[in-house]
Formats: structure tokens, C-alpha cells, sequence
């Protein structure tokens, strides 16, 4: 059972009590079988047809699930023999983002995510899975030494947003940021980030300049928070709902905007209703993109990953305020 409820899945999940209330009353027999079927399908259909219409909100909520799966359980679904490597050899490690090297299908690979916590104590551990400029420098030094041996990097996004503390500030977040930005644009070898929960601003991106983005199905990807969103253009808070509907961050939005370059769907419910089978998705996933990639020389790769970034967002022109409409030519 989850630990927390969120409001469009309380149908659903009284629904699961009362068959698991019947089940018990039931004793095995078969008296209440038919009955405890039709439920169970009832449920199913139930859930699949409010998980097929939510909103960017409701999508939201689900991306920051407490109980949705982490950096730490993908890597121990996908790869096998993760051996952890820590800190970034000039300041300390950074445990709110994790990486080593690991087996993906018997290949060797760099692994890299942001790690957040189950409980406060992990929590604060982890900083909430805020990186500090010290996590973004060991994924730098992992990225150059995954470079050196020639390895694929999964790149595992999962923050609200790098940590914007004085501390962090003082040690350069900025120039850690950018840093992480300028390496990954020439990287010599297959990259691929997954956004596995919230992707929020320069602290998602800086992990996230790859030759191929993918999203969780219920994942969000986005520049700034809905309720920061909501408090600069609105001066309110709580109009958190409508900067969602207006911020395109669902995977969907990401994929028509040509940011994302496929949606690996989840379980029904969400991945933390079922991990296993999210996992066995997004190893198809990965493995049918690492594949591509691996088939390209070092210069195309580098050559599209160069055109993919290039070609993200546009330009309009403005009406030139000091031309009256009856003088341009186009009157």
C-alpha cells in the first residue's frame, strides 16, 4: 500500500480495500470468486481510463509522488555489479546525486541520477535530491573517465532543481552547472538520460544534455516549478495549477516540442505500483537507443546531438514599433 493517497487515486484505491476486505471475508472459498472478479476488473478498467486523462496538475502530483521509484531502484532493476564511486576530488561527495559504473545487459556503463529519500532522515542525507556544485563536479569527473574507457552514460533525472543555498552558491553552482552543460554537448560516447520523476531547471539540464532524452510516462520536465511559476508571473502561490496547464511539462508536451525524444509508459497506477514492470519497459527503451547510438561514429553522434540542441525552441520576429501598420510594405 502507498503511504500517501493523492485525491484522483482515492476511487481507486478504496475500490482495492473492499476486494481486499472480501478476499479476507472470503476465506478462499469460492462462494465470493465471481464477485471478487468483477471487482478486480472493475478496478483495472477504473484505473486505466483516470490514468489515461490526467492533468498537467494531476501529473505533477504524480512526478513527486513520495513512493515513486528513485535513481537507486532503477539501477538495481536495469544493471547488475553497480559498484558506487563518490566525491568529486576537490571539495566532498555529494550524496543527492548517485553514480558508477555498472553492467546493462552485460555491457559496461556509467550511471548517474539524482537521489532523493524515502523518510526525513534520508531526506536530509540526500538534500532532498538537490545537487550541490560538488555532485554536478563528481558526474563531470565520471562523465570524463566514462569518456576515457569508452562507456555508455544513463543519466537518471529526478530533482526539483539544483540547490540554491548560500554554501552552494559560494563553491560556484553557476559554473558547476554550466560546466556539466559544456561537457556533455562534446562527450564522445552514447549518452542517454531518463526523466524518472520531476525535471526541474539548470539543475535537471545539467545532467540532461544527451544524444537521446526519454520520460516516464507520468514524469514532468520543465525550466521552473509550477508554484515559482506561479509566483513570479502571477504574484500568487497557489495559482500553481494553472502555471502547470501553461508550463508544458508532461511528457506528452515535451515529445510534440521535440524535447523529448520518446515516452516509456509506466505500470497502471504509476511506477511505484509497479516497479518491475516500468523497469522492463525502459530497459527495452534503453537498450533499443544505446543500440542506435553504438551504430554511429563519434562524429554523427556529435553532429546530431550538436542539431537536436540547436533545433529546440524558435525565434519570432517582432513588429517594428516605430513603423506604423499603413507604412510597412506588407499593407
Amino acid at each position: 500500500m502507498s503511504s500517501k493517497v493523492l485525491e484522483f487515486e482515492r476511487p481507486i484505491i478504496e475500490l482495492e480495500g473492499k476486494i481486499r476486505e472480501l478476499k479476507l471475508l472470503s476465506g478462499g472459498s469460492s462462494e465470493m470468486a465471481a464477485e471478487i472478479a468483477r471487482l478486480e476488473d472493475k478496478a483495472r478498467e477504473l484505473q486505466r481510463e483516470r490514468f489515461a486523462s490526467l492533468t498537467p496538475w494531476e501529473q505533477v502530483q504524480l512526478a513527486k509522488h513520495p513512493d515513486r521509484p528513485f535513481t537507486l531502484d532503477y539501477i538495481s532493476e536495469l544493471t547488475t555489479d553497480f559498484v558506487e564511486l563518490k566525491g568529486d576530488r576537490a571539495f566532498a561527495n555529494d550524496p543527492a546525486i548517485v553514480a558508477g559504473l555498472a553492467r546493462f545487459r552485460g555491457r559496461s556503463v556509467m550511471v548517474i541520477g539524482h537521489q532523493k529519500g524515502r523518510n526525513t532522515k534520508e531526506n536530509l542525507y540526500r538534500n532532498f535530491g538537490m545537487a550541490r556544485p560538488e555532485g554536478y563536479r563528481k558526474s563531470q569527473r565520471l562523465m570524463r573517465l566514462a569518456a576515457q574507457f569508452d562507456l555508455p552514460i544513463f543519466c537518471f533525472i529526478d530533482t526539483t532543481g539544483a540547490y540554491p543555498g548560500i554554501g552552494a552558491e559560494e563553491r560556484g553552482q553557476s559554473e558547476a552547472i554550466a560546466s556539466s552543460l559544456e561537457l556533455m554537448s562534446t562527450l564522445s560516447v552514447p549518452t542517454i538520460s531518463v526523466v524518472i520523476g520531476e525535471g526541474g531547471s539548470g539543475g535537471a539540464l545539467a545532467i540532461g544534455v544527451t544524444d537521446r532524452i526519454l520520460m516516464l510516462e507520468h514524469a514532468v520536465y520543465s525550466v521552473i516549478s509550477p508554484r515559482g511559476c506561479a509566483s513570479i508571473l502571477w504574484k500568487d502561490p497557489e495559482a500553481e495549477q494553472r502555471a502547470a496547464g501553461q508550463l508544458k511539462l508532461t511528457a506528452h508536451d515535451l515529445v510534440s516540442l521535440g524535447i523529448c525524444d520518446e515516452i516509456v509508459g509506466e505500470s497502471v497506477g504509476g511506477a511505484h505500483r509497479g516497479l518491475t514492470e516500468t523497469a522492463s519497459a525502459l530497459s527495452d527503451s534503453l537498450s533499443r537507443h544505446l543500440a542506435e547510438l553504438t551504430a554511429m561514429t563519434v562524429e554523427e553522434r556529435t553532429d546530431k546531438r550538436y542539431a537536436k540542441y540547436r533545433e529546440i525552441g524558435h525565434f519570432e520576429p517582432l513588429l517594428d514599433v516605430t513603423e506604423s501598420p499603413a507604412e510597412s510594405p506588407a499593407s
